[in-house]
């Protein structure tokens, strides 16, 4: 039996004014604190408490919630029930460094899945399902958000990101998401889905004096529909990314770039939507790049800081921003 406290430290700054994305602040900071016990070798409960403090905010913690896991492990898997594990911000396997582009909830590329999601919505319940083996690597999840009560319709995102390892230094990705609005009880608000989806290559490795360098490619595909009892409401979408990396003690740089049409996806960042900030839609091909530099530090065995700055090209407005995450664990053995 341990006590286990992890915390999710965040500082986001984004200075954009463009019809697709206004700037804002995110700052605060998320604590979970769980008591953990070992039913057998591959069985695991844990319960606890959560809480998410933004800093400045009225509210000592802007939302608080239980800690109710059940996990059970296997060779190459794990599956939780109840509370998912948190936000991806420690750097993937086989990387020293994560970058801001890849700091979503899940991992998803940022067109399905914006990163600050990881910051706005740090605490997720549902279903999760890891696997990871020499040839095949996912995560599959059911994040549940809202029940359907006369107000309003249920609400739960759904997903699997993952790569499959090919002979050399290839991979290829793939990645499916979707939002979901419904439910029987009450037909209070519209039926609606969001789906997006995403397969390409990647290719990385070490390369000369960087430690690893790697380019990603994705087709992707986007279908919305805000209301199903509408016909011919839905938009259906495609998009490209492209994305250059490289890491080296440390450090981080990155560069990619975005052209997409019609693409709209629920919780996506609104930089590569095809819809302005005022609800209409873009009619034309979109446009969006960015360059980064990172540097990630480990100043404890179980602290990770990140700290980004970027530039980025929506259309023709040109405009900064600027991160500063960390993770720490600590645990102490009760039993």
């Amino acid at each position: 039996m341990t006590l286990q406290g992890d915390v999710l430290f965040y500082g986001d700054n984004t200075e954009f004014r463009n019809p697709f994305r206004e700037g804002e602040t995110i700052f605060g900071a998320a604590v979970r604190v769980a008591v953990s016990t070992d039913l057998n070798d591959r069985v695991r409960l844990a319960l606890g408490a959560f809480g998410n403090l933004r800093f400045g905010g009225d509210d000592a913690f802007e939302l608080v919630r239980p800690v109710v896991t059940l996990e059970i492990h296997g060779p190459h898997s794990s599956f939780r029930f109840g509370t998912l594990s948190g936000p991806h911000v420690a750097p993937p396997a086989g990387t020293a460094v994560r970058g801001p582009d890849r700091t979503g909830p899940h991992g998803l590329l940022p067109a399905i899945q914006r990163e600050t999601l990881a910051f706005d919505r740090p605490y997720e319940a549902g279903l999760q399902w890891n696997f990871e083996s020499s040839t095949l690597r996912h995560e599959a999840w059911l994040d549940w958000h809202k029940v359907n009560t006369p107000e309003h319709r249920e609400a739960f995102d759904a997903g699997v990101s993952g790569e499959v390892h090919v002979p050399g230094p290839f991979a290829i990705p793939f990645q499916a998401h979707v939002v979901h609005h419904g439910g029987q009880l009450f037909a209070s608000g519209p039926v609606a889905d969001s789906l997006g989806l995403a397969t390409g290559l990647i290719a990385g490795g070490k390369v000369g004096v960087l430690d690893r360098a790697a380019i990603e490619v994705y087709g992707l595909l986007s279908r919305f529909d805000p209301d199903r009892s509408a016909p011919g409401g839905s938009l259906d979408g495609t998009g490209f990314f492209g994305r250059l990396s490289g890491e080296r003690s440390g450090w981080r740089g990155h560069v990619l770039f975005w052209r997409g049409c019609d693409f709209v996806k629920e919780e996506g960042d609104p930089n590569y939507q095809s819809i302005r900030l005022d609800g209409s839609r873009y009619r034309g091909t979109r446009d969006y790049s960015e360059a980064g530099l990172t540097r990630g530090f480990r100043p404890a065995e179980k602290v990770y800081l990140e700290a980004s700055v970027r530039l980025h090209r929506i259309e023709d407005h040109y405009e900064y921003s600027y991160r500063i995450v960390a993770v720490a664990g600590v645990g102490w053995r009760l039993r």
